[in-house]
């Protein structure tokens, strides 16, 4: 009987931890007896044969390094009919019997259609976004929000000096969660989010003039990246209130930087299971984050499932940043 192959892919956007995963997948699947094989670049490396066999020591002192090792790719062949099928030929030719999938909804709906081309995958939630509906946390969303801390707290040294207010970007197209636990761990005045809509007096101008009674100077807005506009909500925030106002987008440096431990624990966790279910036959499922704990879904169940903001969570940050 031959030897059951794997291989490991990472897709959409980088996030921190995504290494972490990779490493689980390859050193729990060589533990169970399994050939692991490495994609790079995607599923355009599935495509274009960049795979390679991987070893214990292919995934030494990865782990605390942001970014993927595997690197990723946008591939809009893949995203054909005609694409998925060559992507599922090319696994048949070089043996892959199954294959780990570290991405966001683009990739599992990748991973998806693979299976349906008779090549198992599991997918591993791996996005700074927090943006998946069917897992409570993804790969990346800690330290891609303590970096966003990090950046807000240096940029609130000099808002503070000069009195200003600083309209503060975070990533986060679809999805607020970055921008609403950051805000209140920034303890921002405001937190703009896409899924609930704002009133520009009400919810910024007011709350700014009435903290200014109460004796504060400064003032930190902070907006998810769906909302957009920041530099015309700069403008007309100062042309509103007479206070000095600077927009500062934080953009990609969210992405980067090593992984907190949180992130590295809960991807090592995610990427042992992964190579587990493969290695039990099992096929078309995502492995999630429900009340806690790590279990697996169908990802046609997952990928169908809608999103629920917080509510209650947005509404204890603005009771408590006035």
């Amino acid at each position: 009987m031959s030897t059951k192959t794997i291989a490991v892919l990472t897709s959409g956007g980088d996030a921190p931890g995504m290494n972490a995963a990779v490493r689980a997948v390859v050193r729990s699947g060589i533990s169970f007896g399994m050939r692991v094989m490495g994609i790079r670049r995607g599923y355009n490396g599935l495509l274009n044969g960049d795979v390679f066999e991987m070893n214990l020591r292919s995934v030494s002192d990865i782990i605390h390094h942001g970014g993927t090792t595997l690197y990723t790719a946008r591939s809009p062949e893949f995203n054909t009919p005609e694409g998925v099928q060559k992507a599922a030929d090319n696994c048949r030719k070089m043996g892959i019997n199954g294959v780990v999938v570290i991405g966001g909804d683009g990739s599992f709906r990748g991973a998806r259609d693979l299976t349906g081309a008779g090549i198992p995958c599991i997918g591993v939630p791996g996005t700074i976004d927090n943006d998946i509906a069917s897992s409570e946390y993804t790969i990346g969303f800690d330290t891609a929000m303590n970096t966003a801390v990090e950046m807000v707290d240096r940029l609130r040294d000099t808002t503070e000096s000069h009195d200003r207010c600083s309209v503060v970007e975070v990533m986060g197209r679809r999805c607020g969660d970055l921008a609403l636990q950051t805000g209140i761990a920034v303890g921002a005045t405001t937190i703009l989010v896409p899924e609930i809509p704002f009133d520009f007096h009400k919810d910024i101008v007011e709350r700014m003039r009435f903290t200014q009674k109460t004796g504060k100077k400064h003032f930190i807005i902070v907006v998810a990246e769906g909302v957009g506009g920041v530099d015309k909500l700069a403008k007309d925030i100062e042309k509103e209130t007479g206070i000095e106002t600077r927009a500062t987008v934080l953009g990609h440096v969210q992405r980067g930087g090593s992984p907190t431990l949180r992130d590295r624990v809960v991807a090592s966790e995610m990427g042992y299971y992964a190579s587990e279910l493969l290695n039990n036959g099992k096929s078309n499922r995502v492995i999630v984050m429900r009340g806690g704990k790590i279990v697996d879904l169908d990802i046609t169940e997952a990928l169908e499932m809608k999103r629920v903001f917080d509510k209650h969570l947005y509404d204890i940050a603005h009771k408590i940043s006035i």
